[in-house]
């Protein structure tokens, strides 16, 4: 089995337009069009058995229309994709915002330092996540740098080391391998944390050596396997967990176990 912990869709009307200036503002080349059936086709091509949404709100007007969408994901395509919800650090009254998110049997919230141009340490931030976790949601947070932000990393690992000691979520996904192209000080201030990490356009980009150096300090049972669909292939991202030199058994719990216990799925 493999769960891809980490994709994104974009509404049809606007995917194309999206997708285009994203990957003029990254540099980087989407592999997919960005829409839900685009996302669906590449499963089936690819063998991923089943997909997490993560939805990015950038204002906090989108929060209605954003959550309802993620919960008619999960009611149209339980077991195949599941969505998130989202929340804006600008948003009022975030705790009812997280109980709403709840109520709609969403599994956990999305949060982009650098979308929402707020550093993760702040308080905004930190109420959020303290809530959150309180309420037993998942949190996954992007990470170290964003291509299309480059004169800031709003989520570097010292601070984001600081919201985990503070914190102590249960349930805390920290996107990227702990925070893209900034391996070295995710080595030395969150390798050893109480936080999964997941693979989300991580392995075209990382040395190996580093990966496995992060890996040996980590929690084995705390890597998921993701593509940031659909700014990586899928079927290449595979290819590079089976070259990894670890056993069978870590490999499967990269893939989809790690994922089933920390989604509490069979």
């Amino acid at each position: 089995m493999i769960i891809d912990f980490h994709t994104h869709i974009f509404p049809d009307a606007i995917a194309s337009k999206t997708i285009a200036g994203l990957e003029k503002a990254s540099g980087i080349k989407a592999a997919a069009d960005g829409t839900l059936a685009g996302l669906l086709q590449s499963m089936e091509k690819t063998g991923v058995d089943m997909s997490v949404i993560l939805p990015v709100m950038t204002k906090p007007s989108q929060f209605e229309s954003v959550n309802l969408f993620a919960q008619s994901v999960n009611e149209q395509y339980g077991g195949k994709l599941l969505s998130f919800g989202g929340i804006h650090p600008d948003c009022e009254d975030y705790k009812g915002k997280l109980r709403f998110i709840k109520e709609l049997g969403l599994p956990g919230i999305k949060l982009h330092p650098d979308y929402q141009d707020v550093m993760i340490d702040d308080i905004r931030f930190m109420n959020i996540i303290e809530y959150a976790s309180e309420l037993g949601l998942i949190i996954t947070t992007h990470a170290g740098l964003d291509n299309a932000f480059q004169d800031l990393v709003h989520c570097p690992p010292d601070r984001m080391r600081k919201v985990i000691d503070t914190i102590k979520p249960e349930k805390l996904v920290v996107a990227h391998f702990g925070g893209w192209k900034r391996w070295e000080e995710v080595y030395e201030y969150l390798a050893d944390a109480d936080v999964y990490f997941d693979t989300a356009v991580t392995l075209d980009y990382i040395e190996q050596e580093m990966f496995l150096k992060i890996w040996e300090k980590h929690d084995k049972k705390k890597v998921l396997f993701a593509t940031d669909s659909p700014w990586s292939d899928p079927a290449r991202i595979i290819a590079k967990v089976h070259e990894l030199p670890i056993t069978q058994v870590e490999k499967e719990a990269i893939f989809a176990d790690n994922a089933k216990r920390l989604l509490a799925i069979e």
